[in-house]
């Protein structure tokens, strides 16, 4: 990993940056339920502390991390293209994610992805996401489209 670059973005932040959150996010959650317009992208910039991920000037991913709950629970979301994936680029952009929620006061952290993210769901292992919270689907999702939440052990 070389010349990783953060940004963090706001509800006002430049249409660029929102956009190139929006496609590695659209790119790694293709389930359509989950598909983001620019406006909700901009929405959830809003309430949630979102970054986007770049390698020099190329994109490499983006977070998610959802304030914490009243059970003081937050949510930390790490993804990367798949053409940028084993080269500890998920490690870093997990970190500052699992960093960002304990700033926020978060006390446990969850994590949720596809079921079918057999990668995903083996990175989440690896870092100690061995509790399963919850399965479920999404209106409109087709069968095979099953969401898994995950808690920090």
């Amino acid at each position: 990993m070389t010349d990783l670059r953060i940004e963090p973005l706001t509800s006002g932040s430049p249409d660029a940056l929102l956009a190139d959150w929006q496609h590695a996010h659209n790119t790694i959650v293709p389930a359509a339920s989950a598909r983001l317009s620019l406006d909700d992208v901009r929405e959830r910039a809003g309430r949630n502390v979102l970054e986007v991920a770049y390698e020099g000037d190329v994109l490499v991913g983006c977070t998610t991390v959802r304030r914490p709950r009243e059970d003081g629970t937050a949510t930390v979301i790490a993804r990367v293209l798949p053409e940028h994936r084993g080269r500890g680029l998920g490690t870093a952009l997990y970190e500052r994610g699992l960093a960002a929620a304990r700033g926020l006061g978060a006390r446990s952290f969850e994590t949720v992805l596809l079921a079918s993210n057999t990668a995903g769901l083996r990175f989440a292992e690896r870092a100690g996401f061995t509790v399963e919270v919850d399965r479920y689907q999404l209106d409109g999702d087709p069968a095979d489209c099953v969401w898994v939440e995950l808690r920090l052990a």
